[in-house]
Protein backbone atom coordinates (compact mmCIF):
# COMPACT_ATOMS: atom_id res chain seq x y z
CA UNK A 1 0.00 0.00 0.00
CA UNK A 2 2.59 2.26 0.71
CA UNK A 3 4.36 1.42 -2.45
CA UNK A 4 0.93 2.35 -4.41
CA UNK A 5 0.92 5.75 -2.60
CA UNK A 6 4.52 6.60 -2.83
CA UNK A 7 4.67 5.89 -6.83
CA UNK A 8 1.25 8.24 -7.05
CA UNK A 9 3.34 11.19 -5.52
CA UNK A 10 5.98 10.67 -7.33
CA UNK A 11 4.53 10.67 -10.52
CA UNK A 12 2.48 13.64 -9.36
CA UNK A 13 5.28 14.99 -8.81
CA UNK A 14 7.13 14.28 -12.17
CA UNK A 15 3.66 15.89 -13.96
CA UNK A 16 4.16 19.21 -11.82
CA UNK A 17 7.88 19.40 -12.94
CA UNK A 18 7.21 18.76 -16.75
CA UNK A 19 3.96 21.42 -16.45
CA UNK A 20 6.59 23.68 -14.57
CA UNK A 21 9.12 23.04 -17.83
CA UNK A 22 6.38 23.32 -20.23
CA UNK A 23 5.49 26.95 -18.41
CA UNK A 24 9.20 28.31 -18.48
CA UNK A 25 9.61 28.02 -22.15
CA UNK A 26 5.88 29.05 -23.23
CA UNK A 27 5.50 31.91 -20.81
CA UNK A 28 6.26 35.49 -22.14
CA UNK A 29 8.81 37.45 -19.54
CA UNK A 30 10.77 36.73 -17.32
CA UNK A 31 8.05 37.23 -14.05
CA UNK A 32 5.63 34.51 -15.35
CA UNK A 33 8.49 32.42 -16.01
CA UNK A 34 9.87 32.32 -12.75
CA UNK A 35 6.37 31.67 -11.63
CA UNK A 36 5.70 29.08 -13.37
CA UNK A 37 9.15 27.67 -12.43
CA UNK A 38 8.72 28.01 -8.87
CA UNK A 39 5.75 27.02 -8.02
CA UNK A 40 5.45 23.83 -10.60
CA UNK A 41 8.81 22.85 -9.84
CA UNK A 42 9.32 23.17 -6.05
CA UNK A 43 5.42 21.30 -5.52
CA UNK A 44 6.72 18.57 -8.31
CA UNK A 45 9.96 18.22 -6.53
CA UNK A 46 8.33 18.36 -3.02
CA UNK A 47 5.86 15.65 -3.78
CA UNK A 48 8.71 13.17 -5.17
CA UNK A 49 10.56 13.19 -2.17
CA UNK A 50 7.61 12.72 -0.27
CA UNK A 51 7.03 9.87 -2.38
CA UNK A 52 10.66 8.68 -1.87
CA UNK A 53 9.94 9.24 1.88
CA UNK A 54 6.61 7.09 1.68
CA UNK A 55 8.22 3.95 -0.45
CA UNK A 56 11.64 4.17 1.75
CA UNK A 57 9.89 3.41 5.29
CA UNK A 58 11.18 5.31 8.01
CA UNK A 59 14.99 5.53 8.33
CA UNK A 60 17.53 7.78 7.16
CA UNK A 61 16.68 7.85 3.84
CA UNK A 62 13.26 9.07 4.48
CA UNK A 63 14.57 11.71 6.88
CA UNK A 64 16.93 13.09 4.09
CA UNK A 65 14.02 13.11 1.63
CA UNK A 66 11.78 15.43 4.43
CA UNK A 67 14.83 17.32 4.97
CA UNK A 68 15.39 18.24 1.27
CA UNK A 69 11.79 18.87 0.86
CA UNK A 70 11.33 21.17 4.04
CA UNK A 71 14.88 22.99 2.69
CA UNK A 72 13.16 23.25 -1.12
CA UNK A 73 9.80 24.75 0.36
CA UNK A 74 11.73 28.02 2.21
CA UNK A 75 14.35 28.53 -0.38
CA UNK A 76 12.64 28.14 -3.78
CA UNK A 77 9.92 30.85 -3.11
CA UNK A 78 12.58 32.99 -1.28
CA UNK A 79 15.16 32.88 -4.39
CA UNK A 80 12.15 33.70 -6.83
CA UNK A 81 11.03 36.68 -5.15
CA UNK A 82 14.20 38.09 -4.50
CA UNK A 83 15.28 37.06 -8.36
CA UNK A 84 12.42 39.26 -9.59
CA UNK A 85 13.36 41.87 -7.13
CA UNK A 86 16.10 42.25 -8.58
CA UNK A 87 15.04 42.07 -12.41
CA UNK A 88 12.75 44.52 -11.71
CA UNK A 89 15.06 46.87 -10.13
CA UNK A 90 17.76 46.24 -13.03
CA UNK A 91 14.63 47.42 -15.50
CA UNK A 92 13.47 44.35 -17.43
CA UNK A 93 9.86 45.28 -18.65
CA UNK A 94 7.05 43.18 -18.05
CA UNK A 95 4.92 41.57 -20.20
CA UNK A 96 2.76 44.32 -22.79
CA UNK A 97 -0.63 42.60 -21.79
CA UNK A 98 0.76 42.66 -17.82
CA UNK A 99 -2.17 44.25 -15.57
CA UNK A 100 -0.71 44.98 -12.36
CA UNK A 101 2.61 46.03 -11.30
CA UNK A 102 3.09 45.97 -7.93
CA UNK A 103 6.97 46.81 -7.68
CA UNK A 104 6.04 50.20 -9.09
CA UNK A 105 3.47 50.97 -7.48
CA UNK A 106 5.64 50.31 -3.70
CA UNK A 107 8.36 52.32 -5.67
CA UNK A 108 6.07 55.30 -5.61
CA UNK A 109 4.70 55.54 -2.59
Amino acid sequence: MNDTIGYILISAGILFDIFGCIGLVRFPDVYNRLQASTKCVTLGTILLLVGVAVISGIGPTSAKAIICAMFILITSPTAAHAIAKGAHASGVKLWENSIVDKYAEEKEN
